[in-house]
């Protein structure tokens, strides 16, 4: 059995704006180990068009992810929520091996267990190609830009 991971559902806003931060913080980690301890040993994911089930498939998805999006930055924003489940959206950017630059905009649908642990995450992303003169993010988010009024752009 996992340890829980506060904030419990059912989620308030605050506790459902930590959680997506949370989440944020993880993923910048670019540590896969760290990120699946967030979900149930038996967790279901889409991405994309990729269909996972367990850590163990979590942990190898997103080693190969960040071994080709290199120098990943992500930033999350809470969308809704409601009992166990959060909606987010979310924009993160990265390059490829060639030093071609993209933001990945997309949202998600995630679903906990009453321990915190999500066991379902539903994500919708799509690439564009941009300058590495756009970018926005070169680093996890900064103490002062959390928290509510801190949202993401749409575009």
């Amino acid at each position: 059995m996992s340890e829980a991971r506060p904030p419990l559902p059912p989620f308030d806003a605050d506790s459902a704006i930590a959680k997506v931060q949370a989440a944020e913080d993880a993923w910048n980690t670019r540590d896969p180990r760290k990120v699946a301890l967030a979900y149930t040993e038996d967790s279901v994911w889409r991405n994309r068009d990729i269909f996972l089930t367990g850590r163990e498939q979590i942990i190898d998805f997103l080693t190969a992810k960040w071994e080709r999006e290199l120098d990943y930055v992500l930033r999350k924003s809470l969308w809704s929520f409601g009992g166990n489940r959060i909606a987010v959206r979310f924009q993160y950017e990265w390059h490829d091996t060639q030093e071609r630059w993209y933001r990945s905009y997309g949202n998600e649908l995630w679903e906990f267990d009453e321990r915190g642990l999500m066991t379902r995450r539903e994500a919708s992303i799509n690439d564009t190609v941009i300058a590495e003169s756009d970018r926005r993010y070169s680093a996890p988010r900064p103490e002062h830009e959390r928290g509510p009024g801190h949202d993401i752009p749409l575009g």
